[in-house]
């Protein structure tokens, strides 16, 4: 009955995971609506709330596995959060190196864990990422909260934000919240190398670092502190009603406590944001806090419409389907283009007259999604929309064959 009753929350876990691959692909990088882009540094975006969105969702579904571990007592619970999370962190680093070749100078060349670039810099494979910082996210919380409680875990979030928020001042007082001024850094340097660290910013910095995994383990501790409060207190409100014109009230007395929770800490978050500035690429503790309630907002609002107002239709199924197999989607969103990348097909000539070859990749996108009307956004997207299809398409099939991959 629970499950059925919540199925919002599966409705919640399976947009996080669609927008997540949405914007994670892209038909070109060169051109994307700005708000399916993070922001430059400081500030907001609606890209910058999957992540965090993802990790609340990864503590949501921990409230209803941590009463079964604590049943079955501390044996268990280590090993299923050890195995799980060595699972986790090993498949991104796998997707990090697959297909362990690339094209170089047209020929495919061993994508070796550390090599020497055209540049004469070295480069290598990166080791963390999004599918990382999950699993220690994961791992660190479940500690948490298995030994300390709900109340504890509270009191240890509270604490991990502010020292987070300490670490960076003291880290570098002058300029602590700069691409160039993060403390993390270093730190990140020394224990993984440079090769091994995301670029993406023109020099190595990784916004899946050490150091910003700390504030994050608290969006997993405040997810499961409201999955918690929806299992216990939601489900014992619905168990005791009884069908009548008022059947719902006390299932609106949740659905507001969610709601009041999400507004104090938006503001809490405003006036942290003129000392802390939000800041999803360092992960600031006022992004967390601001982040962990517009995804409150948003999960009592489902919660409204679709186990109280009954609203379900195409597009909580089509959500659903995410959510059923929310990782191994998420994993195959990042398999699949690595895969089609090594096909190459003719494509033309160069601007030197040259025979051109590119991936099935970039051909689909230059020769059908790019040629979508309007502003060349436009094509961007529609390649973007169509991997999500394909993605649910599998996803569908594995739900209608009652095939669920639990990672």
């Amino acid at each position: 009955m629970l499950k059925q009753r919540y199925y919002s929350l599966d409705v919640f876990r399976g947009a996080t995971v669609a927008f997540m691959i949405l914007v994670n692909n892209p038909g070109t990088w060169s051109h994307i609506y700005s708000p399916l882009e993070h922001a430059s540094w400081h500030g907001l975006t609606p890209t910058d709330l999957v992540f965090p969105f993802f990790l609340f969702a990864v503590g949501n579904a921990l409230a209803f596995v941590m009463p079964r571990l604590e049943q079955a007592g501390d044996a268990v619970f280590w090993r299923k959060v050890i195995t799980r999370t060595a699972f986790i962190f090993l498949i991104g680093l796998f997707l990090n190196w697959f297909p362990f070749v690339r094209w170089e100078d047209g020929q495919l060349v061993f994508e070796q864990w550390t090599y020497l670039q055209k540049d004469g810099d070295l480069g290598g494979v990166r080791i963390l990422g999004v599918l990382q910082r999950i699993a220690l996210c994961y791992f660190f919380a479940s500690i948490i909260i298995y030994y300390a409680k709900a109340r504890g875990a509270f009191y240890i979030g509270a604490a991990l934000l502010l020292l987070y928020w300490i670490l960076c001042w003291l880290g570098n007082p002058t300029d602590p919240y700069s691409l160039e001024g993060w403390f993390g850094t270093a730190l990140d340097k020394h224990i993984l190398g440079e090769p091994h660290m995301y670029h993406g910013e023109g020099i190595a910095f990784d916004p899946e670092g050490i150091m910003s995994t700390l504030p994050a383990i608290v969006q997993v501790i405040i997810g499961f502190l409201v999955g918690d409060y929806i299992r216990s207190r939601g489900d014992q409100d619905i168990n005791n009603e009884e069908v009548s014109e008022n059947s719902f009230q006390p299932v609106y007395k949740t659905i507001t406590v969610l709601f009041v929770s999400a507004v104090i800490l938006m503001i809490l978050s405003y006036f942290w944001n003129l000392s802390f500035p939000i800041n999803k690429k360092i992960w600031t503790s006022s992004f967390v806090v601001c982040t962990s309630g517009l995804a409150i907002a948003l999960l009592a609002t489902l919660i409204y419409f679709i186990e109280v107002r009954s609203r379900r239709s195409w597009w909580t199924r089509f959500f659903d389907v995410f959510g059923k197999n929310p990782l191994f989607i998420y994993a195959l969103s990042g398999l699949i283009p690595n895969i089609i990348s090594l096909i190459r097909i003719s494509n033309g000539v160069n601007t030197a007259g040259e025979p051109r070859t590119i991936s099935v990749w970039s051909w689909f996108y230059e020769n059908i999604a790019a040629k979508v009307p309007g502003p060349p956004e436009n094509g961007s997207l529609f390649f973007a929309i169509c991997f999500v299809i394909l993605l649910w398409v599998i996803g569908y099939y594995l739900d209608k064959r009652k095939v669920y991959i639990r990672v």
